[in-house]
């Protein structure tokens, strides 16, 4: 979808001393996250016991594949994100990422864990409410209320 289409509201640029549209909550990201967590989690269990030797890096592909691909997506939902209601969207223009900056999103995730988790709390005092790997992909997580999704996965 693009910024122009009437069911899915532009983000305006940032004026304020809030965010520039509705975001969603820590909360939510927190728990979709950890949804997603789980699959991937339950995967690497299977793959373990099949074989112990590649379970982690097939897992981390799979890890790599479902975030880069969800998340890029034209709904930019995970499974998480779709359970609880939110969304990654293009800062800018309010439209889909890509699977290229989906994947640039994934790799800002090892970033925002560096330092204890910093960058994943750094939304909590962002005025664009964005975490780190939000700030690498240039993107937000808003609820599906105010930007809703026409097809899921896209």
């Amino acid at each position: 979808m693009s910024s122009t289409d009437p069911q899915q509201p532009p983000v305006s640029a940032y004026g304020g001393s809030g965010p520039s549209g509705p975001r969603a909550s820590f909360g939510r990201r927190f728990v979709a996250y950890l949804l997603d967590s789980i699959l991937i989690g339950i995967v690497y269990g299977i793959l373990y016991a099949i074989n112990t030797s590649l379970a982690y890096t097939i897992a981390l592909l799979v890890g790599v594949v479902y975030f880069s691909y969800f998340e890029g997506s034209p709904s930019g939902q995970t499974i998480g994100k779709k359970a609880f209601g939110i969304r990654v969207i293009d800062f800018r223009a309010g439209g889909p990422l890509g699977y290229g900056r989906g994947f640039i999103r994934w790799l800002g995730r090892i970033l925002s864990g560096i330092l204890c988790a910093l960058g994943y709390l750094w939304m909590l005092w962002d005025k664009e409410k964005q975490t780190w790997h939000d700030k690498l992909a240039t993107s937000v997580v808003v609820p599906e209320s105010a930007y809703p999704v026409s097809k899921w996965p896209g």
